[in-house]
């Protein structure tokens, strides 16, 4: 059922919705990437020996003409199964499961399993120096980080303030094997975006829906990470990703483990190993995962019964397929963000 809404607000947003987005058709501009990032079905050992230096290999399983709004997402449970390798490299720490936990309602606690679908791009790029002229701790920084994407603001956090930590309703998002952000070689962030474009108006609208929960959405993803050099032991095991038959020379990560909507986990990974054409040469493959709340996904029909907010559906929105979209960040969508972020770091490596 439909709460009241703001003549205010909701003429506002048909003022600002294209007439054209109401037919389903998604206006947004391509995003401003590198004109010299190449989609391709999968990458491939084999093109290492043809990848030039400048030229960025980038894929994300999506099917390109489909018509499934969810085309780029697999279940976490099947992503387990059939990219194992990948899964395990991605996932935030080893041995990760979808979360239990306790959800209070109404003075009744129920137990409840939270089911996830993970959206992964790949990048791979050739540097025209070998992998010891490389210095990836360079890379492991606040201020690196904060040049990546101009629309995220970060700040140092301290270990004892991660939330997972210091909040009992959020121990299901503990490490088993040790406490987050105190590993060696560990940056501790905290991060803010604040939505664009249309899109704040879009949620305000949305919150007047009766969504049965006195949750809202917010304006803003806010989230945790660690950001650390991987030890020799944990990068020598990658090259069973990357499936690159050199040895691995370095491994960067960036591991998002609190989120406070939408997605439940994401993570960056970067691994460097010598051009198995040329040791002179290193070649880099880089991975973001981006692990969404498959309850995020069903909201379908409380949007659908208001017109203007159709566009809004929340796979639409988060797969860039929404008129809704905008700019080159997370208002994007995920495969936007993901891009520019991957470009972002090859850039930032090639001019160093």
């Amino acid at each position: 059922m439909l709460k009241p809404l703001s003549a205010t607000l909701l003429v506002a947003l048909v003022m600002t919705e294209p007439a054209a987005a109401q037919d389903g058709v998604k206006l947004q501009p391509p995003a401003a990437t590198a004109a010299n990032v190449k989609d391709v079905a999968s990458l491939e050992p084999a093109d290492v020996a043809t990848l030039k230096p400048g030229t960025i290999l980038f894929t994300d399983y999506r099917e390109k003409a489909s018509a499934n709004p969810e085309s780029g997402l697999v279940a976490y449970a099947d992503w387990l199964k059939t990219r194992p390798a990948e899964a395990a490299a991605l996932s935030p720490y080893p041995g990760y499961v979808e979360p239990d936990y306790s959800v209070t309602l109404n003075g009744v606690t129920k137990q409840r399993h939270e089911t996830l679908k993970v959206y992964v791009a790949e990048g791979r790029f050739v540097v025209p120096k070998p992998p010891g002229a490389i210095d990836l701790s360079r890379y492991a920084t606040l201020d690196f980080v904060s040049k990546m994407d101009g629309a995220i603001r970060h700040k140092a956090l301290s270990p004892a303030e991660v939330t997972p930590t210091k909040d009992p309703l959020a121990a299901f998002a503990k490490r088993p094997d040790r406490p987050w952000c105190e590993a060696a070689n560990t940056v501790c962030l905290e991060s803010r975006y604040d939505l664009e474009g249309k899109l704040p108006l879009g949620v305000k609208l949305a919150n007047k829906l009766e969504l049965g929960s006195t949750k809202k959405v917010a304006e803003f993803v806010s989230f945790q990470s660690e950001l650390r050099l991987l030890s020799p032991g944990e990068a020598a095991g990658l090259g069973t990703l990357t499936r690159i038959d050199t040895p691995v020379a370095g491994g960067l990560e960036q591991t998002i483990f609190w989120v406070n909507q939408i997605l439940r986990f994401g993570k960056f990974l970067a691994v460097v190993q010598p051009a198995p054409n040329d040791p002179g040469k290193s070649v880099i493959t880089t991975y973001m995962a981006l692990a969404v709340k498959a309850d995020v996904l069903d909201r379908k029909q409380e949007y659908a019964r208001v017109p203007v907010l159709k566009n809004l559906l929340p796979v639409q929105v988060l797969m860039g397929n929404s008129s809704f979209n905008t700019g080159t960040s997370i208002s994007a969508g995920l495969p936007t963000y993901a891009r520019n972020r991957l470009s972002a770091f090859a850039e930032a490596v090639a001019k160093n």
